[in-house]
């Protein structure tokens, strides 16, 4: 007979279960992280600046502008001074005028006009033929200017002294309007070019030639 206290061996052993209360429970945070407002506001900032400044450079690079003349050659025919019975002047100048056009549209002009001058005053003028520059070229027009007879009435005597002196200094201007074709849009451009040309007289050559644009 088994002693009281003791489990009895023919009797089986439950393991009693354990109380769910008791089991470990481990929790992972998820942790929700909320987008900077600043930085968004400024990455946005940085994006818009960007965009602003390539716009403003590709406006910039395409932006029409005046062509630009230069007198490439000029060369005196034939210049003569006649004191009787009026002062009269005969002067011959041929002409090569180069025009450049530094957009990436083609420019169309109707005429180019040619003027000389005796120290402020107009002598005469003419007109050369339109034409086409392309985008990006240069044009050369050629041009003569004729003065056969023309009566001087403002500054005989400054006439007089040069011719004695064998240099009279003239000064010619030749100007250009014309139009940027670009797309339907006909934007008007012009350019002007005066120079200051000294011939000599004796032997029928230049001895001096200044340009600038204006």
């Amino acid at each position: 007979m088994s002693k009281q206290g003791l489990r009895d061996s023919s009797v089986p052993y439950i393991p009693l279960p354990q109380n769910p209360n008791n089991q470990n429970v481990i929790v992972s945070l998820v942790y929700y992280h909320r987008p900077n407002q600043t930085n968004h506001y400024l990455r946005r900032g940085v994006i818009f600046a960007g965009v602003l400044l390539l716009l403003s450079a590709t406006i910039l690079f395409f932006y029409p502008s005046d062509p630009i003349l230069k007198l490439a050659r000029i060369r005196l025919n034939h210049v003569g001074v006649i004191s009787s019975p009026k002062l009269t002047i005969d002067l011959s100048f041929s002409l090569t005028i180069s025009v450049r056009n530094r957009d990436f549209f083609s420019l169309d002009y109707e005429k180019l006009v040619v003027s000389v001058g005796y120290r402020g005053k107009e002598l005469g003028v003419v007109n050369s033929e339109g034409g086409r520059v392309r985008a990006r070229g240069r044009s050369y027009v050629n041009a003569t200017l004729d003065l056969n007879g023309f009566e001087v009435v403002h500054d005989v005597i400054y006439l007089i002294e040069d011719w004695a002196k064998g240099v009279i200094p003239f000064d010619t201007t030749t100007k250009v309007n014309g139009v940027l074709g670009l797309c339907f849009l006909k934007i008007p451009l012009k350019a002007k070019v005066a120079c200051e040309v000294s011939v000599n007289t004796r032997n029928q050559t230049i001895v001096r030639q200044d340009c600038h644009a204006q």
